[in-house]
């Protein structure tokens, strides 16, 4: 595993689509928030949306329930749904930034299409990668604020109190699918569905990027290939 970038560096647009790619837990949400300021577009956690369809209680979100629990993954059809809908939000008109999808290759298919509909340009991809080892041990840590959605590494990223929120001071809580039986199933669904997604992207503009270190050299490293 190299510790820089593979393939093609990221060329610069005047509207920017990014994909952020890579197994769960390799810090794509972190690097998603920094990423999102940097270029100025809004980030897009289909992950979040998911929750707050469980949260909601609407019929998807009983269907998600029942699947993401045991570390399934979402139909294509449902998950392209909800994100044809968000991509069609004003504020993705000057670009967005992707994390969590396309998780498969017919999503990207999807998504190709979609861009040529909303007339925007094709993806920029970013796939961090990290062993699975380490993915386990950073999921099994992963603790969240209920109340303003913080996230927290207690082995690499821990509060400044152990346990509470640095910003709301509340008990910090762990989601009930962030386990080694749930994370393991999680990255079988992924190496079996998701993985050849970077074959798909890999012949147009890629860039791989080692996401064991910390989080600032990831993101350094991502800043020196958007360029």
């Amino acid at each position: 595993m190299t510790s820089a970038t593979e393939n093609s560096p990221i060329a610069p647009a005047s509207t920017r689509i990014l994909l952020l790619l890579g197994p769960p837990g390799c810090g794509k949400g972190t690097q998603a928030e920094r990423l999102a300021a940097h270029c100025g577009i809004p980030a897009i956690s289909t992950g979040e949306m998911i929750r707050a369809e469980i949260r909601a209680g609407s019929e998807l979100g009983r269907v998600a329930a029942g699947v993401t629990i045991t570390g399934g993954l979402l139909s294509d059809d449902l998950v392209n749904k909800i994100v044809r809908s968000r991509l069609s939000q004003p504020d993705c008109a000057n670009g967005f930034m992707l994390d969590g999808y396309p998780r498969t290759v017919e999503q990207g298919k999807f998504l190709n299409s979609l861009l040529q509909e909303l007339a925007l340009p094709q993806p920029l991809v970013v796939h961090i990668d990290v062993p699975a080892q380490l993915l386990i041990a950073r999921t099994c840590n992963r603790r969240y604020c209920a109340q303003c959605g913080s996230i927290y590494n207690i082995a690499s990223h821990p509060p400044k109190n152990a346990g509470l929120c640095d910003t709301c001071n509340i008990e910090l809580q762990q989601r009930a699918d962030d386990c080694e039986d749930t994370v393991r199933n999680r990255l079988v669904s992924y190496e079996r569905s998701t993985a050849p997604l970077i074959e798909f992207y890999r012949n147009g503009t890629y860039v791989r990027i080692d996401g064991t270190s910390t989080p600032d050299s990831v993101f350094e490293a991502i800043q020196k290939s958007l360029v």
